[in-house]
């Protein structure tokens, strides 16, 4: 045991150390002429090898397993008892190095979950009831506390904002560089970075418990999962090798050519093989992480890569979720104060049509606002009150025809224009004449458009809309999207039942939703991508989580799993090829032992540089101002 350990402390210098005697070898035989002495050289440099390598070898077969190490352990001692010494060491170097190199390369892929392991914050600046901070460990905060983060600093915990303003570089969480403007009442996470600003931040979540935390530990699970091919290899080389062993006594039975027969055991390892698949799993989710995708392991790569029908939700996730005035008509004597009396009126109300109104309002630099008496609240219609002996009606159609409001045919068609976008229609009148008529509505992410054709062009084949608004609403937001379906007015059940009969229809589906009401959608379709900051719901059902809500992400999770299963199978093919090549150099006798550890070797190197290639793929740009084809065209 203490043996093993001293190895696998020392392998590399002892790698190194096999190195510098077979160059001595080669010194004392070609410049030196002392044949003995590089025979020598050689001699150590194989017992050397071989150590590490049948030490390797039968830890594996105390448990039952016949691995590489073993066919390489004989191979070696087979050379070694004909007395090609020189072909030992070759090959006891060549593998040792190998492992070396693979080793290296493999930390590489891995560098996405080691570079966010090494971002988490470990200290922060406790607030105390005084108002005195002091610096404690992350682990010793406690929900509720209060967090000073100067600029500059890392925001240690998840929280809200309780006392100032700044941008944030919320990279680490949403793969997103432009730091986010953040102010009283805004959520910040763990691993955020201050740009500028002095903010106070109430923690929420420490820890493993941040969303941060549950980033790093999904993408280290994701990283250890297997793809169904690597399960497949796994199984594969469990017979593989034991068959190749079996060749070789078989070789050596029948031709009695004890050399071909341990040529053949150094040939047939299936090392490019067995790492082939797991290096372009780690290397894909690796890419994913580092650009706030989170891909939960091999099966939901290659379930994503194979997915033809996307389906998603409208509200929250074809839209922002955050309601806006899309446009005001105005038919009072002055615009400005009778935006400032509506700012006025929806100033009582919590109604997110209200709430956004008075933010556009405020907007536009309109903060002189009267003082209004209570108004009273007509349910399902809208708000009434008085201002200098003057009815003052704020609400839908039915509030202003209940109250007898005049609507002329300019103000009809500024209505019907509204509603025909798909808008919720807020008016306004004072004394039985309309004055403003105000549009307000989800408004679409910006990168709806380019992000929806961008997975068209890399592939897929439909994009359907399921949404619970109405049908007007969601056929205007379609008709500007490239989406082949719209189904409308649906509750969470009528989606499952969509999702279920593309299925039957034998499509894969994929379904996008906000993780929270469409987590039935989510878990029943092929694959659940959430969108948002990381939900517990989200991270819980979807198999697929795009931390920075956006189809640029969207997108670029589904061209780098189409990326990562393809490179999949190209390393199978490399490597499943050079065992042919070696075995047909063989039989033609151009290839022997070491030459053929050496192209064994390098083609193990060939397919961790080919999967590392996938760490590099970077999204594609989205160009905003593509022209689509007319939506009735894409249907």
């Amino acid at each position: 045991m203490k043996l093993n350990i001293w190895i696998s402390k020392h392998q590399n210098k002892i790698t190194a150390a096999i190195a510098i005697l077979i160059a001595l070898s080669l010194v004392s035989d070609y410049l030196i002429k002392l044949p003995i002495a590089a025979t020598v050289f050689m001699i150590v440099a194989s017992i050397l090898g071989a150590i590490p390598i049948a030490l390797h070898a039968f830890s594996a077969l105390k448990n039952k397993v016949i691995s590489i190490e073993l066919l390489v352990t004989i191979a070696v001692i087979g050379a070694f008892i004909i007395g090609e010494y020189e072909e030992s060491a070759v090959v006891t170097f060549l593998f040792l190095f190998g492992n070396y190199l693979e080793q290296k390369t493999l930390e590489k892929t891995r560098s996405s979950v080691k570079s966010l392991t090494k971002m988490a914050p470990t200290t922060a600046e406790l607030v105390n009831d005084d108002g005195q901070t002091e610096t404690v460990d992350v682990d010793d905060l406690d929900e509720g506390d209060h967090v000073l983060v100067k600029p500059g600093g890392q925001i240690p915990v998840d929280g809200k904002i309780i006392n100032g303003t700044g941008y944030m570089n919320e990279a680490s969480i949403t793969g997103e560089s432009t730091p986010a403007k953040k102010g009283i009442g805004d959520k910040v996470f763990a691993g955020s970075l201050t740009d500028n600003g002095t903010i106070t931040v109430e923690t929420t979540s420490v820890g493993e418990d941040t969303t941060f935390g549950k980033i790093i530990e999904l993408v280290e699970e994701a990283q250890d999962s297997q793809s169904p091919a690597a399960r497949f290899i796994d199984k594969f080389a469990t017979y593989y090798t034991p068959a190749v062993l079996i060749i070789g006594i078989l070789v050596w039975i029948f031709t009695q050519d004890f050399p071909l027969a341990i040529t053949v055991l150094v040939l047939g390892c299936p090392g490019a093989l067995v790492i082939g698949a797991p290096v372009s799993n780690v290397a894909g989710i690796g890419n994913g992480a580092k650009n706030g995708i989170l891909m939960k392991g091999g099966n939901a790569v290659d379930s994503f890569a194979h997915v033809d029908t996307l389906v998603l939700d409208k509200t929250g996730t074809l839209t922002t979720g955050q309601m806006s005035v899309t446009d005001v008509d105005n038919f009072g004597e002055d615009k400005e104060s009778m935006l400032g009396l509506l700012s006025a009126v929806e100033k009582t109300s919590d109604h997110p049509l209200g709430q956004a109104i008075v933010k556009y309002i405020n907007d536009l630099g309109i903060t002189k606002t009267p003082k209004l008496p209570e108004l009273d609240t007509v349910k399902g219609q809208g708000l009434v009150g008085s201002m200098n002996d003057t009815q003052l009606l704020v609400g839908n159609e039915r509030l202003m025809k209940a109250n007898q409001v005049e609507i002329t045919t300019a103000q009809r068609k500024a209505i019907d224009a509204r509603m025909n976008d798909g808008d919720s229609v807020v008016l306004m009148a004072m004394d039985q004449k309309l004055r403003l008529v105000v549009g307000v509505n989800d408004q679409l992410r910006p990168d709806a458009k380019s992000g929806l054709q961008a997975l068209k062009d890399a592939g897929l084949k439909r994009i359907v809309m399921l949404t619970g608004d109405n049908k007007v609403a969601a056929q205007r937001v379609a008709d500007r999207l490239p989406i082949d379906e719209v189904h409308a007015e649906l509750l969470p059940e009528d989606k499952v039942e969509f999702v279920k009969k593309f299925q039957k229809e034998g499509s894969t589906v994929a379904f996008v939703g906000d993780g929270i009401n469409d987590s039935p959608s989510l878990a029943t379709a092929d694959i659940g991508v959430g969108m948002g900051t990381g939900t517990d719901v989200a991270i819980e059902t979807a198999d697929i989580i795009l931390v920075k809500s956006s189809f640029k992400a969207l997108a670029h999770a589904y061209v780098l799993a189409k990326k990562t299963t393809a490179n999949t199978k190209e390393n199978i093919i490399i490597a499943v090829g050079t065992v042919a090549l070696l075995l047909l150099g063989l039989i033609v006798g151009v290839i022997h032992m070491g030459s053929g550890m050496f192209v064994h070797e390098i083609s193990i190197l060939v397919v961790i540089f080919n999967a590392m290639r996938l760490i590099k793929n970077k999204p594609a740009k989205l160009d905003s101002n593509q022209v689509l084809k007319p939506a009735d065209q894409l249907r």
